[in-house]
């Protein structure tokens, strides 16, 4: 992944996974994962609407605004799974 655009990138990511952590204490992390990845969906569908003059352009776009964000993530899974498999033992201490 490129470097962030703006300099509070990484806070609002943290921001939204300290919110995530909160509910771990809840509910298992898989449901809050799940949670998570549908917030995130509907945020991005927002984000994408808010871009079109009508639904049929929406729908008309639709693969492309599904590639662009599927991609996005996956880049972005891809790039913190090797951190934490290059950092596995510093992350995952267990108390």
């Amino acid at each position: 992944m490129t470097d962030p655009i703006d300099p509070g990138f990484y806070d609002r990511a943290d921001s939204f996974i300290h919110v995530a952590n909160e509910h771990c204490s809840q509910i298992g992390r898989g449901k809050v994962s799940a949670s998570f990845m549908y917030g995130m969906a509907r945020f991005s569908a927002w984000v994408s609407a808010c871009g079109f003059e009508s639904a049929e352009q929406m729908r008309e776009a639709k693969p492309e605004t599904v590639e662009y964000f599927t991609q996005q993530f996956r880049a972005m899974l891809e790039e913190n799974l090797e951190d934490y498999m290059g950092n596995f033992n510093e992350y995952m201490k267990r108390k």
